[in-house]
């Protein structure tokens, strides 16, 4: 009878943790599409750090890259 509640619990608890996983993965996933953590100012100073100059042909293809990075993902 004992068992019944602690496989009860058990199962719950691994559900819960599960649907949370993907939820969270899920809701991370939009934010960064929405907000990505690298903007077209970040790329060209990284540029110019790096010693090359920042066309802004350069930065354009840089950032579809990228987008089409982490729409493969």
């Amino acid at each position: 009878m004992w068992w019944q509640f602690v496989l009860t619990g058990v199962l719950a608890l691994l559900a819960g943790v599960a649907l949370g996983f993907f939820i969270a993965r899920k809701y991370m996933m939009d934010y960064l599409k929405k907000n990505p953590p690298i903007n077209e100012q970040m790329l060209k100073m990284m540029m110019m750090q790096m010693g090359m100059k920042p066309s802004q042909k350069k930065v354009n293809q840089m950032m579809s890259m990228m987008k089409k990075q982490m729409d493969n993902k």
